[in-house]
């Protein structure tokens, strides 16, 4: 069946081809697949950084002692006054890339950002540059739409707070994050910030993808001496379609010995 397909996927885009060159072609395809979710990697996170202030929320922080620079975009960015490890690994199209990258503030604005290896190999200057350039593209970040909070849960332990992205300060290709919701989830006992999670109410459009389910959670650790907020793990899940046939992405992303400089 899978031969079939793809005898079929290759006579409809070039006409009666080998299977050498029906699997070369296939492999290019794949690569800029994997290179276009890395993109949307960086699109999704830089959508979770709220700035607007809803004041059934601030009530509720008050209640409950918490405090409301969580709701600041600069507790929940990736630091840029802190080194830091970071590894990111992305299982699509069956094969998995790992990127082992570090972050040093005091260095040139240009090379800040040093990435290790790739999949355990020196990295090319193509991977340095593609990494870097997907690196600037997260200094955005977008809104949340005022009318959309809600409080979704309150018991003893934990309080859950929805809201949308302000749809008008999304960038133009990560437009489809107005169709996610995202969710925070407060410790009560600790009064901080566990994870935020982004999940889709809709079938979304992304770039080639046709997905079905886009699942985000990111989970931060407080730092008391620095007083900040610290995403420490990223796990992007989507279900979706590519040319026809099922495709299931997973990014999880880890950063560790956050240092101050």
């Amino acid at each position: 069946m899978k031969n079939t397909n793809a005898m079929t996927l290759a006579n409809s885009e070039v006409g009666t081809i080998g299977v050498a060159d029906y699997k070369q072609k296939k492999f290019e395809v794949e690569g800029r697949m994997i290179k276009t979710l890395l993109v949307l990697f960086i699109l999704v996170v830089s959508t979770l950084h709220v700035s607007a202030q809803k004041t059934v929320v601030l009530d509720a922080f008050s209640k409950h002692g918490i405090d409301a620079g969580i709701l600041s975009p600069a507790n929940l960015q990736e630091p840029d006054d802190y080194a830091f490890d970071f590894r990111q690994t992305t299982i699509a199209a069956n094969k998995t890339t790992v990127t082992i990258a570090k972050f040093d503030p005091s260095g040139p604005k240009e090379e800040q950002w040093t990435v290790i290896s790739v999949n355990g190999k020196s990295p090319s200057k193509g991977d340095i540059s593609s990494f870097r350039k997907n690196k600037v593209k997260e200094g955005a970040s977008g809104q949340a739409d005022d009318a959309s909070y809600k409080i979704e849960k309150e018991s003893a332990d934990y309080l859950v707070v929805s809201y949308k992205p302000n749809a008008t300060t999304v960038s133009k290709d990560a437009a489809f994050m107005k169709d996610c919701r995202l969710y925070m989830t407060i410790n009560l006992k600790s009064c901080k910030l566990e994870q935020v999670q982004a999940l889709n109410e809709k079938p979304l459009k992304i770039k080639i993808l046709n997905a079905e389910k886009l699942d985000l959670i990111t989970k931060y650790s407080y730092n008391d001496q620095a007083k900040r907020y610290f995403p420490v793990n990223e796990d992007l899940n989507i279900q979706a379609k590519f040319m026809g046939q099922a495709v299931n992405v997973q990014t999880v992303t880890e950063r560790s010995n956050f240092t101050k400089k």
